[in-house]
């Protein structure tokens, strides 16, 4: 359903949510073990994360690295979609059809749309903390590794 990237976006905040805090940030390579993903694949993610301070934070340098402040743990997980640009896929038709409306509806249009608010809703109602809170349970895992 989602771009790779996405799920890597998904997957890094909570764990950063999980493991950092402004005092003890978290190094690229550390990041990307912890969620299995490749570290260019995970560097240029982050760089979208940290654009303009929207999700997570970086500081350069010897005592550098990823972190995210309590008051953005309390962002919606919609802000991770929006920050990969990935904001468009409550807006798209499921087919990827351009003009599909109720109007001229696509086959799947009025059986996909209260899937679609549902995921609205999921994406803008769970923060990062809660993702990051229920990741803490042993039973559930953020990395295919496990």
């Amino acid at each position: 359903m989602f771009s790779k990237a996405t799920e890597y976006a998904l997957r890094a905040t909570i764990y950063i949510s999980q493991k950092s805090s402004v005092e003890k940030k978290l190094s690229l390579t550390e990041i990307a073990e912890a969620i299995d993903s490749p570290p260019s694949f995970t560097a240029k993610i982050l760089q979208l994360l940290t654009k303009d301070n929207c999700v997570i934070h970086s500081v350069r340098g010897p005592n550098g690295g990823f972190y995210i402040t309590e008051k953005d743990k309390h962002l919606p997980l919609k802000k991770i979609l929006e920050a990969v640009n990935e904001n468009d896929l409550f807006d798209k038709c499921i087919l990827g059809l351009k003009k599909c409306s109720e109007t001229k509806p696509c086959p799947l249009h009025f059986q996909y749309k209260p899937i679609k608010q549902e995921l609205i809703h999921l994406f803008q109602t769970n923060t990062i903390q809660d993702l990051s809170e229920k990741a803490d349970n042993e039973s559930l895992f953020i990395n295919n590794a496990i």
